[in-house]
């Protein structure tokens, strides 16, 4: 939180984003296509994107008396055409019996007929209409959960935001689904927000109701650390809707159906800003590093996007600390009187507290020359070990301590670096760099290493 409000010059409010790119970069056609969610999907599903399906639609009293509902099936969900801000959407998660028995809301309320009638007959008054004049009631189908998202969302279904200007994915984030806000996945009404990194679909913080919080409310479920599936075709598919829509500064709500995979749910004009809390990361300086670039297409738009915001956490925890961020798997390089410098991968162990190089490559390296002896405990029990000095270049830092050698024949990792030389960096468990034996090699041979 900090790094952020060291960034507050950079975050974007409403007004910056209307004046100088909503307006600027979306043309009025463009926009009333987005808040029209029919004729939206009409679009999109003209452009071969997918859409979900409708199961009916309510113009005005009439076809509201003459609706048979016995054409709707046990679960869907009812929306306003032109909604603003996720209002008057209505989520019936199942029926317990046949048809004409009452279906159940997302909050495990029934809903009759004549709840449905009423709640579109203030749909049709334009209750809930962007623009308060009358509206179309619809019947849209409703996504089948994914297994994934199931622990951490209350009888709703999660949504991922991506805004997009000039065709390049700037910010994301998960929307996920309460009780507080009755199934929906809307910040506005309880739901939560978790932040995405761009580079790796991986969720990074989390907020509600405009607090940070780190578990699911009410359950020990960690929300950050989750693996979005297929994260580059969402990124794809997000800016093919954008390209089709013709917005060049807008909001792509994309869900992931178990059965149908990825589909458009909706397109957003005018995207919540409450997104930048939940990455920890201002919009305004993420907009101006895109703004002016030629995307050719969507894959160079997505590559883009990973290449510039990926690692935002990294670089904030790296400006917090001071430290480096590292992995569990390592290059790092050996100060050698023949060679100059000898490259290897190490093995990132902060179970061990020492660090420890095989037996061979000491020998063939010229360091084994113990200082002393120290018995340790291994997993081969109780051994003595020599000690010596030990010089190694990690991400840029050299670091001289005291290692173990140690016989790591059988081993993948020649050498094993342990907390006591980890100060200067910060291990993060989930990020791997892997350099394989013919790449090194390769290197090794172009420094005339044996």
């Amino acid at each position: 939180m900090l790094a952020f409000l060291k960034k507050s010059k950079y975050v974007l409010g409403l007004n910056a984003r209307n004046l100088n790119y909503l307006r600027p970069s979306n043309s009025l056609r463009a926009i009333r296509i987005a808040d029209n969610k029919l004729l939206t999907k009409k679009i999109l599903r003209k452009a071969s994107l997918p859409v979900l399906q409708n199961y009916g639609l309510i113009r005005q009293i009439k076809e509201l008396k003459e609706f048979d509902w016995s054409t709707l099936p046990s679960t869907f969900t009812l929306k306003p055409n032109c909604g603003l801000g996720g209002q008057g959407i209505l989520v019936v998660y199942g029926r317990k019996k046949k048809f004409p028995y009452p279906w159940i809301k997302a909050d495990g309320r029934p809903v009759n007929i004549k709840d449905l009638e009423n709640h579109i007959l203030n749909i049709l008054e334009g209750t809930f209409s962007l623009t308060s004049l009358p509206d179309i009631a619809f019947f849209e189908e409703r996504i089948k959960l994914l297994k994934l998202f199931k622990p951490y969302v209350y009888r709703g279904i999660p949504d991922i935001r991506i805004i997009i200007y000039n065709s390049v994915p700037v910010m994301a984030q998960l929307r996920l689904p309460t009780k507080e806000s009755s199934g929906r996945a809307n910040l506005h009404q309880g739901g939560i927000g978790v932040g995405i990194d761009l580079g790796t679909g991986i969720t990074t913080t989390a907020i509600h109701r405009g607090r940070l919080i780190e578990y699911v409310p009410g359950a020990r479920l960690l929300l950050k650390g989750l693996q979005i599936p297929e994260w580059k075709e969402i990124l794809k598919l997000a800016i093919q809707a954008q390209i089709v829509s013709r917005l060049n500064f807008l909001g792509v709500d994309i869900a992931i159906d178990r059965e149908k995979g990825l589909i458009i749910s909706e397109l957003n004009a005018r995207p919540g800003l409450s997104i930048q809390i939940a990455n920890l990361s201002p919009l305004a300086d993420r907009l101006l590093r895109v703004k002016g670039l030629k995307i050719k297409n969507p894959l160079k738009g997505a590559k883009i996007s990973q290449d510039l915001f990926g690692g935002e956490v990294e670089e904030t925890l790296e400006e917090v600390s001071g430290k480096k961020v590292i992995g569990i798997n390592e290059p790092i390089e050996i100060p050698d009187r023949q060679s100059g410098k000898y490259p290897t991968m190490a093995k990132i162990d902060t179970g061990a507290y020492r660090t420890t190089i095989s037996t061979n490559l000491a020998r063939q390296l010229g360091l084994n020359e113990a200082m002393r002896y120290k018995k340790v405990r291994g997993a081969l029990g109780l051994e003595e070990r020599p000690i010596i000095e030990f010089s190694f270049i990690l991400d840029k830092k050299l670091v001289s301590t005291e290692a173990f050698i140690a016989d790591r024949s059988q081993l993948k990792y020649d050498i094993i670096v342990g907390r006591k030389d980890l100060k200067q960096f910060l291990v993060d468990p989930s990020k791997n760099i892997f350099m394989s034996q013919r790449v090194l090699e390769k290197v090794k041979e172009k420094r005339g290493i044996k």
